[in-house]
């Protein structure tokens, strides 16, 4: 996810903690209390993406596909970062560090903020199609969730109106109110949401409000976390919504290729969401031809309710060229190649081979190579390697011994 989106949760989670302890018993405690859960919970929140710092250890694209979401996007790695975080608050906060040594509350609190924002990291970068790999040293494989992009306005309704409304200040709380509304507005008129998103963020974010406004009424209101609890459950429930889209996507796009070619072997459908929108899925398959000792990739757009949405209605910039009559079902593009010289570059090449620890979709050019889960074959990307010019140079090091997303294509673990 972007790191607005984890800073919005993180502020959250460490508001909601706050506002289910009990308070302290000193008003100056209460607000250093206070101050220190929500930046605890914003920076815990963004702590994995330290990352960023280790991707000069290799030569690009290398460095930022292995390293990021590499080591500190595991369950061990939060471990060190949970003790290097509360650790610096002790060390260069002295009001958190008085507070934390007289209030066992505040202590609970803290490693409550801190775990949650950590966690929730991993598992929201979990829910995309990039991926991430939790379980090393024990497990190296990725696991992707392949429900939310990665740049999803649900979460920040759902958490920056709750937060925006415990602003004091009238004209800094309208003008992050104002904001808030604004940018999905911004974004739907550049032809990136549909009108059907916008309406539904709009909804939740007066829902929110109501909430707000209604529990600040009320005795002890200033400290309700009725809107946050709230904004967290409608998070939920918007994943749970996506999970059921994405299983009936995956089910119809498997339905397809069996249609289409009976003699393949679907292995992988890598679906990448919409913002606010279960409707629409952009996706790439990967299949084995065993009679020609290939493997085929297909990108395409799906409606899983062609009746509300057709799929070549999904928002244009990022659906790109689609064709097909199917009015759920766009086919955008399609590639083959032989299994015989995937292995062989993989073997020959040791810049390809780190670089197969990362590509889901290795779409093979003849001198450079892109994962295809970002652009269709021959448009470059981010993950794209110019594995034919790096042929002579000396092998990478510092490569992370990630299982190869691609295993079963290349026939290793």
């Amino acid at each position: 996810m972007d790191n607005l989106t984890h800073s919005l949760v993180g502020l959250g989670i460490g508001a909601l903690v706050d506002r289910s302890v009990p308070p302290e018993p000193l008003p100056d405690a209460q607000r250093v209390r206070t101050r220190m859960l929500l930046t605890i919970g914003c920076l815990a929140s963004n702590f994995p993406d330290l990352d960023l710092v280790l991707t000069r250890l290799l030569e690009a694209p290398l460095g930022y596909l292995l390293h990021h979401r590499g080591h500190t996007h595991t369950l061990l790695g939060a471990l060190a970062e949970a003790a290097l975080l509360l650790g610096l608050v002790w060390l260069l906060w002295p009001a958190a560090r008085g507070l934390l040594r007289t209030s066992r509350r505040a202590r609970l609190a803290a490693l409550v903020a801190t775990g949650a924002g950590l966690l929730l990291h991993i598992a929201m970068d979990g829910l995309n199609v990039y991926g991430v790999h939790p379980f090393w040293p024990f497990d190296a494989r990725w696991y992707y969730g392949d429900l939310i992009f990665i740049v999803e306005p649900v979460f920040w309704i759902a958490f920056g109106i709750p937060l925006a409304l415990m602003v004091r200040a009238r004209v800094p709380r309208g003008l992050l109110l104002a904001l808030l509304v604004a940018v999905p507005a911004g974004v739907t008129f550049a032809g990136l949401l549909q009108w059907g998103s916008l309406a539904g963020l709009l909804a939740l974010a007066g829902v929110l409000a109501w909430i707000a406004r209604g529990q600040a009424r009320r005795p002890g209101g200033a400290r309700s976390r009725a809107a946050l609890a709230a904004g967290l459950a409608a998070s939920l429930a918007f994943v749970a919504v996506q999970a059921v889209a994405m299983h009936t996507a995956r089910d119809t796009i498997a339905t397809a290729i069996a249609r289409l070619d009976p003699g393949e072997r679907l292995l992988d459908t890598a679906l990448s969401a919409y913002p606010a929108n279960p409707l629409c899925w952009s996706f790439v398959t990967v299949a084995t031809d065993a009679a020609h000792a290939s493997y085929h990739l297909r990108r395409g757009l799906l409606s899983i309710a062609p009746d509300v949405s057709r799929a070549a209605a999904c928002p244009a910039p990022i659906a790109g060229r689609a064709r097909g009559s199917d009015p759920g079902l766009a086919w955008q593009s399609d590639e083959r190649d032989s299994l015989a010289h995937l292995r062989g570059l993989q073997q020959a090449n040791c810049h390809f081979d780190a670089w197969m620890r990362f590509a889901r979709a290795p779409s093979v050019a003849e001198t450079t190579a892109t994962d295809a889960r970002w652009s269709p074959p021959g448009s470059p990307n981010f993950s794209t390697i110019d594995y034919a010019g790096l042929a002579s140079a000396p092998c990478p090091h510092a490569v992370p011994g990630w299982g190869y997303p691609r295993g079963d294509l290349l026939r290793q673990p």
